[in-house]
């Protein structure tokens, strides 16, 4: 079911990235469309009634236990990182490009 949610959450964002002219939605189009992809990302490697993966005295290598892969939760971090500093290059710009032509609409970019 989370994997729905996410892939919706991935159209929408694809959608905003190829129908918004406004640069700050277009900022938010890819922030949703990165939201989809870490949420997508973490339920691949989520399993119900997981442990995590660290042996210990209490939980020898001879019983069979169902692990949580931590890969993808490392990813995820990672990728929340670059999201954050993408995002803050996007607004960086977009506050250039406003100063510069006084809009944040794409099509009235070239019109002076």
């Amino acid at each position: 079911m989370l994997q729905y949610v996410a892939i919706v959450l991935i159209m929408l964002g694809l959608y905003g990235l190829l129908t918004q002219r406004n640069i700050i939605k277009i900022i938010v189009s890819l922030n949703i469309l990165e939201i989809g992809v870490n949420l997508f990302i973490v339920s691949v490697g989520f399993v119900d009634g997981g442990l995590a993966p660290i042996f210990t005295s209490t939980y020898n290598s001879s019983v069979d236990f169902s692990f949580v892969d931590p890969l993808p939760q490392a990813l995820v971090l990672t990728a929340i990182v670059i999201g954050v500093g993408t995002t803050a290059l996007g607004l960086a710009l977009a506050k250039n490009i406003y100063q510069k032509y006084g809009t944040f609409e794409i099509d009235e970019m070239g019109e002076e």
